[in-house]
C-alpha cells in the first residue's frame, strides 16, 4: 500500500474544519482542548515559520512536545500551568501599547485566540490528540517511506533543464533531469502536493496542495540552498495550479474554495483575490506582460482577471450552456505570445487568445484559435515546449491513459507517447525540445523523446521500503 493511501500521516495532521476560526458568538470552551482549539490556531498562524523544514528561532510548532522546548534564545516556549513565564504567550501578546511580536509581519492572533492558548496552558497544556493521529512523524528528518509508488499529480522541469521536480507524498522529489539522481527530498506540511511551478529563473520553486478538507498550503523553496523559504496556508482545502508572474515577484494559485488568489511570493502577503468561479479553480498562468491572470475552473470557464485591479475582466471562454463539454483541468500560456492552451472533461485540447477583439454575442466562442484531436477521457495536464511550436497533452480514460505531442500551429499529431497502461495526471516539456515527461497514477515517470514517442526511461521517483526498513 503507498503512503498517499493514507498508511503515512504525519503527526498532528488533522484540523477541524474551523480551523482555529470561532464564530464571533462562539463561547469559549471550559475545558481548553489541545487537539481541537490550541493546535488548529498554530497551524493557520504559526507553523508556517516554526515547522522542521523552516524552524525560525530554533523553535518548532508542528508537535506537543516541540512546544515545551528551548529556542535558539534558550528559553522555553511553555512552562505548563505559567502562562506568565511562558515564552510562547510573550510573543503574541501585545505590550505598552505596541502589537504583539507574533506572528512576524502578519495581522496578531485575536484577543480570543491568546486568552484559548493562555488557558490552555494553565489548565496543563496537557495533550489530547487522539493515538490515530499520531500514527508516523513525517518531516525532513523523517522523510517518507513508500511501500509503492504514489500517485504523481506534477511534474516540471528547472529553465536551466538540469532538474526535474516530482510530487510526492508530504514532499517534492529533485532529480536529475535524465532521472537518473535523487538531488534533493523537499519535506514539507502538506500530505498532498497538487502543482508545482520553477520562478522564471530557475531559483525558487513553488508549491502548492495541502490536507484535502482541512487546509491548503503554499509553499516557497529555495532551490540551491534545498531551504523552505516560505510557508502560508490559505482556505480550508488544497490548493492548485501554481504559476510564477514574468517578474517573478509574484505567485497565483487556484483553490477548492472556487478563488483565485496571488501572493507576494517574498512575504507571503496575498496581494489578489477573485472570487468569480463557480467551482473548484484548478490551475493558473500570467499573461506574458505579467498585467493580467488566467484562471481555469470545475465550473466549465476560463477566466481573465486585471491584476492592478483585482477585477474579474472577462470568460475567455464561451459562458453559453454546452459550449463546453465539462470542467476545466489545466491550462498554459504559450510561451511567445498570449495565446492560451486549455484541457478538461471533454478531453479536447483547445487554443484561445487571451484578450477579446470583438464584442461577445450570445452563443459565439470568438477567442477560441483552435480545436485539437480529443483524446480518450479527461485531459490533466498540459505543456508547451519552449518556442511554443508544439506542446504535450495527456489524459486518463476508464483506468487507462494517453499522451500526444501536437504541432501547435498545424495541429498534426508529432507523436503518441510509450506511457504504460496508466493514467496521466502529468506532462512536462524539457527546455531544449528533446524530452518529455509523463507520470500518473502508476507512480513512475517516463522520459520520451517528443519526435517519435519512444521511451527513453522510466523510474521510480521514490525511496521503496526494503526488507531492512520493515524491520
Amino acid at each position: 500500500m503507498a503512503p498517499s493511501s493514507g498508511s503515512l500521516l504525519l503527526l498532528l495532521a488533522f484540523a477541524p474544519a474551523g480551523f482555529g476560526q470561532a464564530k464571533k458568538d462562539e463561547a469559549e470552551p471550559d475545558k481548553v482542548s489541545y487537539y481541537k482549539n490550541v493546535r488548529p490556531i498554530f497551524q493557520q498562524h504559526c507553523q508556517g515559520c516554526h515547522q522542521p523544514a523552516r524552524p525560525e528561532g530554533g523553535y518548532v510548532m508542528t508537535s506537543h512536545a516541540d512546544l515545551f522546548k528551548k529556542s535558539d534564545h534558550e528559553v522555553a516556549g511553555i512552562t505548563a500551568g505559567q502562562p506568565e513565564k511562558s515564552e510562547l504567550v510573550k510573543q503574541i501578546t501585545g505590550h505598552d501599547g505596541k502589537r504583539a511580536a507574533m506572528p512576524r509581519g502578519k495581522d496578531p492572533l485575536t484577543d480570543r485566540d491568546v486568552r484559548i492558548i493562555s488557558k490552555w496552558i494553565t489548565q496543563g497544556a496537557a495533550d489530547d490528540t487522539p493515538a490515530s493521529a499520531k500514527a508516523v512523524l513525517v518531516d525532513p528528518e523523517h522523510p517518507p517511506i513508500y511501500d509503492a509508488p504514489p500517485v504523481i499529480t506534477s511534474v516540471a522541469f528547472s529553465p536551466d533543464g538540469k532538474l526535474l521536480a516530482v510530487a510526492g507524498y508530504h514532499e517534492v522529489l529533485l532529480w536529475t533531469a535524465d532521472g537518473k539522481e535523487l538531488v534533493a527530498r523537499l519535506v514539507g506540511l502538506s500530505e498532498r502536493v497538487q502543482s508545482m511551478a520553477f520562478s522564471p529563473k530557475g531559483d525558487f520553486l513553488a508549491v502548492t496542495g495541502g490536507d484535502p478538507g482541512r487546509f491548503g498550503e503554499v509553499q516557497i523553496w529555495d532551490v540551491a540552498g534545498k531551504k523552505l523559504k516560505l510557508s502560508a496556508p490559505y482556505t480550508f482545502d488544497t490548493l492548485y495550479g501554481a504559476s510564477w508572474s514574468p517578474d517573478g515577484k509574484r505567485v497565483a494559485f487556484g483553490g477548492g474554495d472556487n478563488s483565485v488568489r496571488a501572493i507576494d511570493a517574498a512575504s507571503g502577503k496575498q496581494v489578489l483575490f477573485q472570487g468569480g468561479h463557480g467551482d473548484w479553480v484548478l490551475d493558473t498562468i500570467w499573461s506574458l506582460e505579467g498585467n493580467h491572470l488566467v484562471s481555469v475552473s470545475r465550473d466549465m470557464s476560463m477566466k481573465l482577471t486585471e491584476v492592478a485591479t483585482q477585477r474579474l475582466e472577462d470568460n475567455i471562454t464561451s459562458i453559453t450552456p454546452g459550449a463546453l463539454k465539462g470542467g476545466l483541468q489545466a491550462v498554459d500560456r504559450h510561451p511567445k505570445n498570449n495565446n492560451l492552451l486549455i484541457g478538461g472533461a471533454d478531453g479536447t485540447p483547445k487554443l484561445y487568445q487571451m484578450f477579446r477583439t470583438k464584442d461577445r454575442k450570445i452563443n459565439d466562442d470568438f477567442n477560441r484559435i483552435r480545436t485539437y484531436p480529443a483524446l480518450p477521457g479527461r485531459v490533466f495536464s498540459v505543456r508547451f515546449n519552449a518556442d511554443g511550436s508544439r506542446f504535450v497533452v495527456g489524459s486518463s480514460h476508464l483506468g487507462k491513459g494517453e499522451a500526444m505531442v501536437v504541432q501547435t500551429d498545424t495541429g498534426k499529431l508529432v507523436s503518441k507517447l510509450e506511457i504504460g497502461k496508466g493514467p496521466v495526471y502529468a506532462v512536462g516539456y524539457h527546455p531544449n525540445g528533446k524530452m518529455v515527461a509523463t507520470a500518473g497514477f502508476d507512480g513512475m515517470v517516463r522520459l520520451n523523446d517528443p519526435d517519435n514517442g519512444k521511451m527513453i526511461r522510466e523510474f521510480v521517483p521514490v525511496p521503496l521500503r526494503t526488507k531492512t526498513t520493515a524491520k
